[in-house]
């Protein structure tokens, strides 16, 4: 039986544990909280991010990195992205050798506008000190994405996703792991791609959700989805990414969902922006993590280290980090200058 390790019991961590579980696999969560470790072994669900979904007996709970990190073949991080690098940088030394570490995290990292899987790559390289392991370390980087809503899928609802890596061998190993009669997982040697629809898809929900909580129609909706998904296709080109991604699950399909689903976090958190809460008020209402409230200032540094324009991301992160008024924000962007479609 293939163990894996999954670090985080937020609810796409349980839920993707979850996954594991029902395609065969071994799977033990760790969490930075006790209470909530001992109340996922006692009651076998997680009351505070998935309660009422009843978890796999194969699935274990436990405060303990190390012990969730022993003889993992699959290592899953699923903490938010900005306390990846401090996370990683602890458990790091305790990873089992050889073993494949897979993001679930759609973000990019503050002051560094790195994709989680380098940094990943950088922190674990560092481990590794040089030394054979050291070379292997992007080969044994993976990330999954796609339109996951955490909720839908430990209820065993139909979805499918993209599991990518620059080592196919390796992509099929993880597609294995993860295949169940509900959960249909792709692969793709895109990384780069899948990482930044996954991303950039947190922004544009939280654009949606604005435009939502404003009273807009569905042709403003409509609009900023499909713009939104311009902008990520520029910013995937200036990087390298293949073009096709963004027409696939990791892109398109992962921005519908985000942008449509009452249960996307960054849709819910836009949203209450939009109805005239303020930062504050919002983030004391949100219990999860919105990874495109921060995310969205370093999409937009990094748009900017390689010249991509993103007028969508701007104009999220002048509301959500400068304070402007929603209505203000949209005269500004529907008043830019005209210009042909493909640009």
């Amino acid at each position: 039986m293939t163990r894996c390790a999954v670090f985080g019991t937020g609810s796409w961590g349980t839920a993707f544990s979850l996954v594991l579980a029902d395609a065969g696999c071994r799977v033990t969560m760790w969490g930075r909280r006790a209470a909530l470790v001992d109340a996922i072994n006692a009651t076998r669900e997680n009351p505070d991010y998935l309660p009422g979904v009843r978890l796999p007996d194969a699935v274990t709970a436990t405060a303990d990195p190390a012990g969730a990190a022993r003889d993992a073949e699959f290592t899953v991080l699923a903490v938010p992205a900005q306390t990846l690098r401090g996370n990683l940088e602890r458990w790091a030394p305790l990873l089992a050798p050889g073993t494949v570490l897979v993001s679930l995290m759609k973000g990019v990292e503050l002051g560094t506008a790195k994709r989680m899987s380098e940094v990943i790559e950088e922190v674990a390289t560092e481990d590794a000190a040089g030394d054979a392991a050291g070379a292997g370390v992007r080969g044994r980087v993976a990330v999954l994405t796609g339109p996951n809503l955490a909720r839908e899928i430990a209820a065993r609802q139909p979805a499918a996703a993209v599991v990518a890596c620059a080592d196919e061998a390796v992509a099929r190993r993880l597609q294995t792991a993860c295949h169940t009669p509900y959960f249909r997982p792709y692969t793709n040697t895109d990384v780069v791609g899948c990482e930044l629809g996954g991303a950039v898809k947190n922004v544009i929900g939280l654009a949606v959700g604005i435009a939502d909580g404003m009273g807009l129609g569905d042709n403003a909706k409509a609009s900023l989805i499909t713009r939104g998904l311009a902008e990520t296709a520029r910013l995937g080109s200036a990087l390298g990414a293949d073009p096709r991604t963004f027409a696939g699950l990791a892109g398109m399909g992962d921005l519908v969902a985000t942008c449509s689903s009452p249960l996307s976090r960054n849709h819910t958190f836009g949203t209450n922006l939009g109805r005239g809460m303020t930062l504050a008020e919002t983030i004391a209402a949100t219990r999860q993590t919105a990874e495109g409230v921060k995310s969205c200032e370093s999409v937009l540094d990094l748009a900017r280290r390689h010249a991509v324009d993103m007028p969508i991301t701007e104009t999220v992160v002048s509301i959500v980090h400068d304070g402007k008024p929603p209505l203000v924000a949209l005269k500004e962007l529907m008043s830019r200058s005209a210009k042909a479609e493909g640009h």
